[in-house]
C-alpha cells in the first residue's frame, strides 16, 4: 500500500487534496536530501480535510526548488482517498491517526504501513518528527507532545508557546516516533484559515535548520504547558444539537469559543433532557465511562464537576461522531515539563 519516492514529482507543488490520489497512487513517503543526513520526517494529510501541511511543505519546497534542503527531508503523504474527497477519513477506514504501532488495531493494513514507515525512518536515522493537522472549532495554534524531555519541548515551543502533553488516545504518529527521535503535532488552526500554512512552513524550516536541541531545560516563562486528562465522546444513541433544535443534549450554540479557557467550577455546558441519564461517555483505559468524575448534571443543566480546559470542542457534528466532542485539560506546572 505505501508508495515510497526519491524524487520529488514536480506536480506535487501545485496539486490540490483531491488531486494527490490521481497524482501517487495511494500514501506515499517521499525521501529528499539535504545537507546534514539525518532527515526531519513530516506527516501530513493523516486526515484528508486538513490541508494546512500539504500548502506549508508546497511553500517550503518551492522555496527551496533551486537549492539544496538544509537537512534531509522525509514527507509521509497520508489518506489521499479521503483527501480526494475532502473527508477525515472514508467510512469504511480506520482513523490514519490511530493505527500507527501502539494502538489498537495492529492487524489493520493501514497500521502494517505505518508500521512500515515507523521502522524505514528507524533505518535512515530520524532526527526529529513533525504531525502537521488542523482542527474544528476555535482554537489557537499549538503543539503537541507525548514526553516532557527537554528535546520534545524545545521542538514544540519553536512553533508555539502554547503546549499540549498527552498519552492517550493510543496510535497516534506522535507517540510511535516519540521512541525514535523528538516528535511533536502541530494544530494549526481551521482548515484554510489565514496563516496556518505560512506558520506551518517556517516551523518546519525551522526545524530542517537545527543542527541539535539546545541542552537546558525551556525556560518557564517560554512556555505554557498543559496536560490532556480526558477524552469526552457523545454516546451513539444520543442526539445532541448546538443550535437549540430538540435533543437529548443541547450544546451552547457559540460551545467552541470556550476552547483553551479555564473554566470553573460549575461552568455550564449544555441542556440535558430529564430521559438522558448518561449524556457523555468520557472512557477510562479499560472502556468503562468516568463521565461523572468530571461533570455533573443539576436540574437539567450539564456543568463542570473540576476546574479544567476544553480544547477543540467542536460545531462539526461528523467530527463528533467519528472522533470525539472535546478533550479536557488542566495546566501544569513550568517545572514539571523542563527537565532532562
Amino acid at each position: 500500500m505505501l508508495n515510497q519516492l526519491d524524487r520529488l514529482p514536480p506536480a506535487l507543488l501545485t496539486a490540490t487534496p483531491a488531486e494527490l490520489a490521481d497524482l501517487l497512487g495511494g500514501p506515499t513517503l517521499l525521501h529528499l536530501p539535504g545537507r546534514r543526513p539525518a532527515p526531519l520526517f513530516v506527516s501530513i494529510l493523516l486526515h484528508g480535510n486538513e490541508d494546512a501541511g500539504l500548502r506549508a511543505i508546497q511553500r517550503l519546497l518551492t522555496k527551496h526548488k533551486d537549492t539544496e534542503l538544509p537537512r534531509a527531508l522525509s514527507l509521509f503523504i497520508g489518506n489521499v482517498s479521503a483527501a480526494r474527497l475532502g473527508l477525515r477519513r472514508l467510512e469504511d477506514q480506520p482513523d490514519y491517526n490511530r493505527v500507527w504501532p501502539g494502538g489498537v488495531q495492529a492487524e489493520a493494513p493501514e497500521a502494517r504501513m505505518m508500521a512500515s514507515v515507523i521502522e524505514t525512518m528507524r533505518e535512515r536515522n530520524v532526527f526529529a518528527s513533525i504531525d502537521v493537522h488542523n482542527n474544528t472549532g476555535l482554537n489557537p495554534h499549538y503543539a503537541c507532545v507525548n514526553s516532557l524531555d527537554r528535546r520534545f519541548l524545545h521542538l514544540a515551543v519553536l512553533f508555539s508557546r502554547t503546549v499540549v502533553y498527552f498519552t492517550e488516545p493510543r496510535g497516534v504518529q506522535s507517540l510511535a516516533f516519540a521512541q525514535l527521535c523528538p516528535a511533536v503535532t502541530i494544530e494549526c488552526g481551521k482548515p484554510g484559515s489565514a496563516g496556518s500554512d505560512t506558520h506551518a512552513a517556517e516551523f518546519i524550516e525551522a526545524a530542517l535548520h537545527l543542527s541539535e536541541f539546545p541542552h537546558h531545560p525551556v525556560p518557564a516563562h517560554d512556555i505554557d504547558l498543559y496536560h490532556t486528562i480526558a477524552t469526552v465522546k457523545i454516546p451513539e444513541g444520543v442526539r445532541f444539537s448546538f443550535d437549540g433544535s430538540p435533543a437529548d443534549i443541547m450544546f451552547d450554540p457559540d460551545i467552541d469559543h470556550l476552547n483553551f479557557r479555564e473554566l470553573a467550577v460549575g461552568a455550564r455546558l449544555a441542556t440535558v433532557s430529564n430521559a438522558c441519564t448518561t449524556p457523555l461517555h468520557v472512557p477510562r483505559a479499560d472502556g468503562s465511562n468516568r463521565w461523572q468524575e468530571l461533570f455533573k448534571v443539576h436540574d437539567g443543566t450539564l456543568c463542570l464537576q473540576r476546574a479544567l480546559m476544553p480544547s477543540m470542542l467542536t460545531l462539526d457534528r461528523h467530527i463528533v461522531r467519528q472522533d470525539c466532542l472535546c478533550y479536557l485539560m488542566e495546566r501544569l506546572a513550568p517545572e514539571s515539563g523542563t527537565g532532562r
